[in-house]
């Protein structure tokens, strides 16, 4: 039985934030963030002390049409270097690489040469084989790697031990636990963190987790993984991401003790450039249709496909979704 790890007051060293505003939020504006929304960002980031940012994904020109996306879709070294420099910070900067959406034989520069510090490689639970083959990839090539494994809430235990033994015996760094329906609560979230964090145990890789906001319990389960070793934690500003969203960066930050974090710098930046986006029309965050993707642990794009319509029927959606469960 696992046991909780500190206390509330307690600062753990082991604890990393990563920001993925820009990735997780473009997809409800289909990556078209000004550039300097991503620079403010970014300096905003640097400021409250975020260990990482993740810029967007590393998506395949072969398959996406660079003109029907904006730049983050493809985080090209070009556009990172425009935004960072050569980065001269403490903050690490990833990509993420979709398993079978990426060309990442052809499409990463050796570490040396890019600015990105770290590639998160997304994969199902039946893509594990080929999510291995690509950590390993990124390795060779000197990039701090993690593994999300997306919508671990339809997985059962035997797949979820094979997985993690896979990756146990990969180069990968840092294993992600990811709520991709939202439809985890604390206590099942907890279980699962505590087979992650006994399969590495002794290893030297760490836990992360990933959390949407389906049920209203991103932040909840974030602090309740976190409580039991859970190391690496995702937030966006505002909770921006996709449908319900994740867990919001203003939540974790204010509830983490380190003073490394700096909250305050978060203020000036959402009035700034996150009500506007809003205001603007850009659409995330829980909604009673979200709620019933979340209860039956099912992928939101019918609740998406419902925000999108601007429907307001929720007796009927709701009665739908049961009738096709």
């Amino acid at each position: 039985m696992n046991k909780r790890k500190g206390n509330l007051m307690d600062v753990r060293a082991d604890i990393k934030v990563l920001d993925a505003t820009i990735r997780d939020g473009g997809l409800c504006n289909n990556f078209e963030f000004t550039d300097e929304f991503v620079r403010e960002l970014y300096k905003m980031n640097v400021r409250a002390g975020v260990d990482y940012m993740e810029f967007g994904y590393r998506a395949s020109k072969t398959m996406f049409n660079e003109k029907d996306y904006g730049k983050w879709k493809f985080c090209n070294e070009e556009d990172l270097r425009a935004i960072v420099g050569d980065n001269p910070t403490d903050m690490k900067l990833s990509v993420m690489a979709d398993v079978g959406r990426c060309d990442y034989k052809t499409d990463f520069l050796p570490k040396k040469d890019s600015v990105i510090d770290m590639v998160r490689v997304a994969c199902y639970i039946h893509q594990i084989p080929a999510a291995v083959e690509m950590i390993e990839w990124f390795h060779s090539l000197g990039y701090e790697t993690t593994c999300n494994i997306m919508a671990i809430s339809q997985a059962n235990s035997e797949q979820v031990s094979q997985a993690l033994n896979m990756l146990n015996n990969s180069s990968v760094d840092v294993i992600y636990l990811v709520d991709s329906y939202g439809s985890l609560y604390p206590e099942s979230a907890s279980d699962l963190a505590c087979t992650y964090l006994d399969t590495v145990e002794n290893t030297g890789k760490k836990i992360g987790f990933h959390a949407h906001n389906n049920q209203n319990l991103a932040f909840a389960n974030t602090i309740e993984t976190l409580s039991y070793g859970v190391s690496y934690l995702d937030a966006t500003v505002q909770g921006m991401g996709r449908g319900a969203g994740n867990c919001a960066m203003e939540l974790l930050l204010g509830f983490l003790k380190n003073p490394k974090y700096n909250l305050y710098v978060l203020f000036p930046f959402i009035e700034k450039y996150m009500i506007p986006l809003k205001e603007a029309g850009i659409v995330w965050g829980y909604d009673l249709q979200y709620m019933f993707t979340g209860l039956l642990n099912r992928h939101p794009r019918e609740a998406i496909d419902f925000t999108a319509k601007k429907r307001g029927d929720y007796a009927e959606f709701y009665k739908s979704l049961l009738e096709n469960f």
